[in-house]
């Protein structure tokens, strides 16, 4: 007979500490003292799944897909808005609806996808359903890696003071922009300078001050 404590348990199956202290309050645990007795647990945990054994053998890969506005459906491998991840099972149970595909909503970034799915979870899943979620979660969290390193991804702090920054330069350069072209167009005109260069000057800061300060709304583009 094989014990083992409730910690060694999670990482055998896969699973949080939280969520094997979620089996031992629904009494899905078979416990000798404070140590979990593998096999009995193991039994236990199918008899309580309906899908089959919750002794996940293989790893599963599951398709991620970024849903379209007005149509839930994701773009198919080779379109950039629809990266699809192939599904590889060996000997797996039948899926539940809701975890076969991760759909990625419009609007929603690939982190808030994953946030969105973990705050879906149900403390009371099976053992299969739970090591299902975990492989959700970590083909999210490593697309949204792979995109931050290969340049796809920009940090949106960094992209709002980029955009903040080109914004002021562009400002600041209007600004001086009468100053410096106010002399040279009133002697082709043959007038005075001071007051083109006041009148130059004050229609670009009318003109800039109806542009108002930039708002850094990416929601477009997600």
């Amino acid at each position: 007979m094989t014990t083992e404590s409730q910690a060694e348990f999670a990482r055998r199956c896969g699973v949080s500490r939280k969520t094997v202290t979620a089996w031992k309050k629904a009494g899905r645990l078979v416990l000798q003292g404070d140590k979990v007795e593998v096999a009995a647990t193991i039994a236990m945990l199918n008899k309580n799944h309906k899908g089959g054994s919750p002794v996940v053998t293989s790893a599963v890969t599951l398709p991620v897909t970024q849903a379209s506005e007005g149509n839930n459906v994701g773009n198919g491998a080779g379109n950039g808005g629809g990266n699809t991840v192939a599904k590889e099972s060996r000997g797996a149970s039948a899926r539940k609806p809701g975890f076969d595909e991760i759909e990625v909503q419009p609007g929603e970034s690939i982190e808030q996808a994953a946030e969105r799915i973990v705050g879906e979870i149900d403390m009371n899943m099976s053992f299969d359903e739970a090591r299902r979620l975990k492989e959700v979660y970590l083909v999210l969290l490593n697309r949204l890696e792979f995109e931050q390193k290969s340049g796809a991804l920009v940090d949106l702090d960094t992209a709002s003071g980029i955009l903040f920054e080109e914004f002021r330069a562009a400002r600041d350069a209007w600004l001086n922009w009468p100053a410096r072209i106010g002399p040279m167009l009133a002697a082709d005109l043959s007038i005075d300078a001071d007051k083109l260069t006041g009148l130059l000057t004050g229609y670009v800061h009318k003109q800039i001050s109806s542009l108002g300060e930039p708002q850094a709304d990416f929601s477009a583009a997600l």
